[in-house]
């Protein structure tokens, strides 16, 4: 594992430092890392969204739909 010295005015530390004993972290590294993993996360969704978003319509979804969906997941295979 690699490591990373990052500097944090003291108010910014201190917010830091009670998250991890509030939250139950055993470090700060461990908080920061599930920070970038959530901002990582949120940053896959947009792409996706934006993705969606920039595609071509498709008709509408419905009740039928989610039926026929249904029926060929629950269809064994063979």
């Amino acid at each position: 594992m690699s490591t990373m010295n990052i500097s944090l005015p003291d108010l910014l530390k201190s917010f830091v430092d009670e998250q991890v004993n509030q939250r139950g972290y055993g470090t700060s590294s461990e908080y920061v890392r599930e920070l970038i993993r959530k901002d990582q996360s949120c940053q896959q969704l947009r792409a996706l969204l934006l993705a969606g978003a920039a595609s071509a319509p498709t008709t509408a979804v419905d009740g039928g739909y989610f039926d026929a969906l249904r029926q060929r997941v629950r269809k064994p295979q063979g």
